[in-house]
């Protein structure tokens, strides 16, 4: 089942997505009212796609029913029933997720790529860092902005995200997949090259925090305003990723190469802070990033990037 939010006339509501067709929850639940019956299970007066989703939501049990029947019947629905996805303005899936974390160095290659050296799982940990949901967070379709204060070293990170359904703390690996409500797409916007105060004096840190800081521009975590809940991907270490920039591969590799996988990821966390419905973690990003090969984004650039079984954010460039 892949849900979305999107921006109808009356304000955010939620709707089952197919790429031939956006149908909204309500007239999904109406027209299977008329032709098969009422829907069992309760469906909530929300716009929380986490009212939709497993393992807590209410509306989880009549909204798998009705993207079933949706999809079984998308063809035949009246065309009124089905909203264009390219026309329909798809809004962030969690409007404002308590904590937005983010994974660096999750994938080898990416590691080697940059001139670094990729440890075995078992010889290091996760590196984990985060951005202000707020302000990075940017509507699928919306455009990222090239800061005005540093506008030269713009990247690209195409990444798998998972939408936390359930509170937890202390989780295990072995149970943490248990803990999701389903997983989305992120883009890592980040600006390789940012050095405030160019005259300044050296620290010892600097380098971390330059790029640190180069993270948290506004507008710098474009995502999907689609959520594969999680029953529909029982192995989320099996999706191929796909990032093109102006119509040209950029990034082409699985989920399969991640170092740590999702309910590793999971499990460290929840050692720290206790994690809550709706929290965000991007896990990374493999191979192919613009920094490579001195490739960086410029207005008027667009990415497409890709995630299987869940769809394709669509991100255009800007200046700020």
């Amino acid at each position: 089942m892949r849900l979305c939010r999107f921006q109808s006339a009356s304000g955010p509501s939620v709707g089952f997505y197919d790429e031939r067709g956006v149908v909204p929850l309500t007239a999904a639940a109406e027209r299977y009212d008329a032709e098969v019956g009422r829907v069992q299970g309760e469906l909530p007066a929300s716009a929380d796609l986490l009212d939709y989703l497993p393992p807590t939501g209410p509306g989880f049990g009549a909204a798998r029913t009705l993207a079933d029947w949706v999809a079984a019947n998308l063809d035949r629905l009246p065309p009124a029933l089905k909203l264009d996805p390219a026309a329909t303005h798809l809004l962030v899936p969690v409007p404002r997720p308590n904590k937005l974390f983010l994974l660096a160095g999750n994938y080898a290659d990416h590691i080697r790529e940059g001139g670094g050296v990729a440890a075995e799982r078992a010889e290091t940990f996760p590196y984990v860092f985060l951005k202000p949901p707020s302000t990075t967070l940017t509507d699928p379709g919306r455009p990222i902005q090239v800061p005005r204060t540093a506008p030269d070293a713009v990247d690209w990170e195409l990444e798998l995200a998972v939408v936390i359904g359930r509170r937890c703390k202390h989780v295990r690996e072995a149970d943490a997949l248990g803990h999701v409500a389903g997983y989305t797409i992120v883009n890592d916007i980040s600006q390789r090259k940012y050095r405030p105060n160019p005259g300044r004096k050296p620290r010892e840190r600097d380098k971390f925090f330059d790029w640190l800081h180069g993270k948290w521009f506004d507008s710098f975590c474009p995502i999907s305003g689609v959520v594969a809940s999680v029953d529909s991907i029982p192995d989320p270490q099996n999706l191929r990723m796909r990032l093109e920039v102006n119509g040209e591969v950029k990034q082409d590799a699985s989920t399969a190469q991640m170092i740590f996988p999702v309910a590793a990821i999971i499990e460290f966390i929840s050692q720290m802070c206790t994690l809550e419905p709706g929290d965000i973690i991007s896990t990374g990003t493999p191979a192919g990033v613009g920094a490579s090969t001195g490739t960086f984004l410029k207005p008027g650039d667009v990415m497409r990037g890709t995630i299987e079984k869940i769809g394709t954010l669509v991100t255009p460039v800007e200046a700020e």
